[in-house]
């Protein structure tokens, strides 16, 4: 070991002093130190012994820990043509909780030439230190653990691998999700340690099921025959989609909740700052606030940080709380029953977005333009049973306190994050850039059909506080270097959520100092007991589960070359509080009869000039409505669930938002609910699922692999194996085109389910830290 082995030195560039591994805070000049732990994608390699330093800055902790010395120096970024090997890791940041994030690479010497390594950030790890020493380990494989803990959080670590698998398998990773040495668990949360490619095969659910086979024998009483049942459900292809997975997990962890009962603490405050003339950020409860749930019927937590100045930032934040205070005051209104979580997501993020137009109508009206403009940020948390709701635009964060860490949720809306959500840099690199720190989208700033909320949910199955401050506590990462010593023992009960809120408005008064704090703390304590007799799962239903969809349709955008992956769902702008009418409007009933009689003259019209070929004419000015007469289905074959086609076809994945891709001519499909083609009732715009046996000739790959800085650009080719989502009105249009048609019974055997690889043992990791980032505005 060399001498310098057990140096830690000070990020601050006017001291850099060295201090020992242990410290917290520099000797010389107090700056805080920080620990930044990290997994080497060694692939087998020797990096060194522990306690060797690896290229001047890198402490060998053990095989393939690390820890970086020089936390002040930026790393080394990966070479610009090395970028599109790692653009997974790069467009998954919206999932970082779950996905390595990559912190930079290492060179190594390697006989005459050099090889780089990737660095991955905050990999799942024990960390019990002492006054002289520490002692670090990687936290546990999910399938070592499983046995161990409640029945609630095994659900909740099958659920969080449902949500990860599509994000993961449209980049082609979703086969990390396979391999129990990469399967991790810190506490509540499943944690990957790296991603793994998928090269031979591709991963399916039917694998998923046959991996989750193995936890039945050890799954509790109260869910042991459910899971068996889904992993049944899984393999056999009665469940084909994740979206379907997620459904069915919810319906369990609902009957779960059942038997737990929380209690939600909310406190707040907002200070205007030593440096400021006038606070404009705003919070509900209002500051000063203490509220608990029980006695009240409902807790919900809001901040809002304004932006223009003197020119309107605290009438925008003040107007977004009282909007939005409203609109979900309604929602928490409905029983927990009738509840659907997707809906519920989709209200949430409505609720933003007539906060939007509420602000950008004041703009209007008051003729602001450009940088004139008020606008606000936002972060709002609704605890709703066991779980929670986030909801968020611009950099005002939620963070996610456990015992096992300290986990920020929100993804800020600023150019940095934009640039490697698109696969343009790694995050430390993009925020040395300018302007960096700007915001893409905050509320009041464009209309509505222009804004992206990103709106997401949390399982919750142990005592944990959410966080939400505005960027006056959480810039220069305040809230990452005092979870530990002022947050923590609020979970441990040696403090009460007041008192925290205070000190923490005074850690960002004394070592921030340079702007308005807000900050609001939801307190969730967790009461849960195992079931004592067997709940009743009930999964008779899941090959309906297929249209789930079309009862409670996604509102999906297309994603903007700027938009990103995490923008989930598109808002539709409201100006009235979410409710769903009893009633049917009178010019609804006129207009279906409308439609109703022209498409009966259009049949007779048709009969009464058919062609001896019996080809019905395509109508190109057919009206777009949303009811429309059944449509004649195509004469039945023998085989209506397998397709062949005879041209290229458009689909689409079951991403959100979903994405256009190509079977080409030749491809053969399974339609998984071919019940839908034959049914007497028909709606056009239900969707057909179809599993892809094989893809035909013409496979056409991303473009722009020359140019790894570029944006993909992307019709790709389908999957073989993959669930794609059809139109029931595309495929009446291709039958009666006769595009497709029953394939031969050789074609037919590429249906059969294909032998999945086996992984060998392979290394570990997990995701990353933020750097400080300047003052926003917006572009």
């Amino acid at each position: 070991m060399e001498n310098d082995a057990a140096n830690l030195y000070c990020p601050n560039e006017l001291c850099q002093a060295p201090n020992p591994i242990t410290h917290s805070f520099c000797q010389r000049c107090s700056t805080s130190l920080p620990k930044r732990f990290l997994w080497a994608v060694a692939d087998g390699l020797n990096l060194g012994n522990p306690g060797e330093i690896l290229a001047t800055r890198y402490l060998v902790i053990d095989k393939y820990i690390l820890l970086d010395t020089k936390p002040g120096y930026l790393p080394q970024t990966p070479d610009p043509e090395k970028l599109q090997s790692i653009r997974p890791y790069l467009r998954l940041i919206p999932y970082r909780l779950h996905v390595p994030q990559v912190y930079g690479v290492v060179s190594l010497s390697n006989g005459s030439q050099g090889q780089d390594i990737l660095l991955l950030e905050k990999p799942p790890l024990k960390i019990i230190y002492s006054a002289t020493s520490f002692d670090v380990q990687l936290c546990g494989e999910l399938t070592t653990v499983w046995s161990e803990v409640t029945s609630m959080r095994q659900l909740n670590w099958l659920w969080q691998i449902a949500q990860l698998w599509q994000p993961l398998a449209s980049e082609g990773v979703a086969s990390s999700l396979l391999n129990p040495q990469l399967l991790r668990v810190e506490g509540s949360l499943v944690r990957l340690l790296e991603l793994r490619y998928e090269e031979d095969s591709v991963a399916s659910l039917a694998h998923l099921g046959e991996f989750w086979q193995q936890l039945v024998s050890t799954a509790k009483p109260a869910i042991a025959e459910f899971v068996k049942e889904i992993c049944y459900a899984l393999i056999k292809g009665e469940i084909h989609t994740a979206e379907q997975l997620v459904k069915v997990l919810d319906k369990g962890l609902s009957t779960l909740g059942r038997s737990q009962s929380p209690a939600i603490t909310i406190a707040t405050v907002s200070d205007t700052g030593p440096s400021r003339q006038r606070n404009e950020d705003a919070c509900y409860p209002p500051s000063g606030s203490i509220i608990s749930k029980p006695p009240h019927s409902s807790a919900l937590a809001i901040v809002c940080d304004g932006i223009g100045g003197h020119e309107g930032g605290n009438v925008a934040s003040n107007l977004a709380i009282e909007t939005i205070q409203q609109q979900v005051q309604e929602l928490t209104k409905v029983p927990y029953d009738h509840i659907d979580p997707n809906s519920l997501l989709e209200d949430l993020q409505r609720a933003a977005a007539v906060a939007n137009d509420k602000i950008s109508q004041r703009n209007d009206s008051e003729s602001r333009q450009g940088r004139q403009r008020m606008g606000t940020t936002l972060v709002m948390a609704l605890p709703v049973a066991h779980e929670m709701y986030i909801a968020h635009v611009g950099d005002s964060r939620a963070y996610w306190i456990t015992r096992h860490g300290c986990y920020q949720v929100t993804l800020d809306d600023d150019v940095a994050s934009r640039e490697v959500r698109l696969g343009y840099a790694i995050y430390r690199d993009a925020i040395q850039q300018g302007a960096s720190g700007s915001l893409v989208q905050a509320l009041g700033m464009s209309p509505s059909s222009s804004l992206h909320p990103s709106a997401e949910r949390f399982i919750l199955d142990e005592d944990c506080i959410f966080l939400l401050c505005s960027d006056g506590l959480s810039d220069f990462d305040r809230v990452e270097q005092h979870w530990e010593t002022e947050i923590l023992p609020l979970i441990h009960g040696k403090t009460d959520a007041m008192s925290v809120v205070e000190k923490l408005l005074e850690i960002a008064n004394t070592q921030n100092g340079h702007d308005n704090v807000t900050i609001a703390l939801v307190h969730y304590q967790f009461k849960y007991s195992e079931p004592q007799t067997k709940p009743q799962f009930v999964l008779s239903d899941i090959a309906d589960l297929a249209t789930v969809s079309s009862v409670y349709p996604a509102k999906t955008l297309q994603p903007k070359t700027e938009g990103g992956y995490h923008q989930k769902t598109q808002v539709i702008p409201d100006t009235q509080p979410s409710k769903r009418p009893n009633f049917v409007p009178l010019q609804l009933i006129i207009l279906v009869g409308l439609v109703l009689g022209a498409g009966l003259f259009g049949t007779l019209w048709m009969l009464n000039n058919k062609k001896n070929d019996s080809v019905l004419p395509t109508i190109h000015n057919t009206p777009s409505v949303d009811l429309k007469p059944t449509i004649i289905s195509p004469a039945p074959s023998d085989r209506l669930d397998l397709i062949e086609t005879a041209t290229k076809i458009q689909l689409l994945t079951n991403t959100s938002p979903p994405q256009q891709v190509i079977a080409p001519a030749g491809s053969v499909l399974r339609i998984l609910n071919s019940q839908v083609i034959t049914a007497q009732q028909q709606n056009p715009d239900q969707l057909l699922y179809v599993r892809i046996c094989s893809v035909g000739d013409g496979v056409t790959s991303p473009t722009n692999l020359s140019d790894p800085l570029a944006p993909i650009q992307r019709n790709p080719a389908v999957k073989a194996g993959e669930v794609y989502k059809l139109q029931l009105s595309e495929y009446q249009k291709l039958s009666q085109a006769q595009d497709i048609s029953t394939p031969s019974q050789e074609v037919i055997a590429q249906c059969q389910p294909q032998p999945y690889r086996t992984f060998a043992p392979s290394n570990q990791r997990e995701s990353g830290s933020k750097q400080t980032k300047p003052r926003r505005h917006t572009e």
